[in-house]
């Protein structure tokens, strides 16, 4: 069974930084794409930032040049370095990964539970 967990995240004042991390766990063959999306408060959910298996990366314009998407294959992670944050940026954020398990014949659609970032003024 295929598990997405999220760490990392918690309060952190402006300007400040926080890196979250997400692990998947079960019986995997592959990992595709992986991504962090968030969701504030009266706010349908949106993407952050997105990583292809080769390493290409995709940013919301509202975080280019202060987030850092990467991960790791081995360890079957993968991070978001965010700095610089902004009161804004408070959301519930959720790992996504694009998934073929012992249970799928194809890429199933995956994600976390969410982790709370929360920026203070």
């Amino acid at each position: 069974q295929v598990q997405l967990v999220e760490s990392g995240g918690g309060l952190v004042q402006a300007g400040g930084s926080l890196r979250l991390s997400c692990a998947v766990s079960g019986s995997i063959f592959a990992i595709n794409a992986m991504g962090w999306y968030r969701q504030a408060p009266g706010k349908q959910r949106e993407l952050v930032a997105a990583i292809t298996s080769g390493g290409s990366r995709n940013y919301a314009d509202f975080v280019k040049g202060r987030f850092t998407i990467s991960r790791d294959n081995a360890k079957k992670t993968v991070y978001l370095q965010m700095n610089s944050l902004k009161p804004e940026d408070t959301a519930v954020y959720y790992c996504n990964a694009d998934v073929i398990s012992e249970d799928s014949d194809w890429y199933d659609d995956y994600w976390g539970q969410g982790i709370q970032v929360t920026v203070s003024s």
